[in-house]
């Protein structure tokens, strides 16, 4: 293996992370804005109030793209078992 496959191999690893963290971060990040913009609008500061709908609207978002990430995860562990077993031969 060259210098070369390992650093490809690695950026492809980061790549697909990021793929498949970007539909749950996301989603995340704006329940927690609007949760937030709320609670200060509202001045209720309970702690529930914000962990609560982002669990609930993380699930359904999980739910809503776990075929496509196993899709994504699939299609990069074959790609990385393919040019490891190019590199060996």
């Amino acid at each position: 293996m060259t210098q070369e496959f390992v650093l490809s191999m690695g950026q492809q690893a980061l790549l697909t992370c990021i793929y498949l963290a970007s539909p749950l971060l996301g989603c995340a990040l704006l329940a927690g804005l609007l949760i937030g913009m709320f609670q200060a609008a509202t001045q209720i500061q309970d702690m529930t109030l914000s962990f609560v709908p982002k669990l609930l609207l993380l699930v359904v978002v999980l739910v809503m793209s776990g075929p496509w990430m196993l899709d994504v995860l699939i299609s990069f562990t074959l790609s990385m078992f393919a040019s490891a077993l190019e590199v060996t031969r």
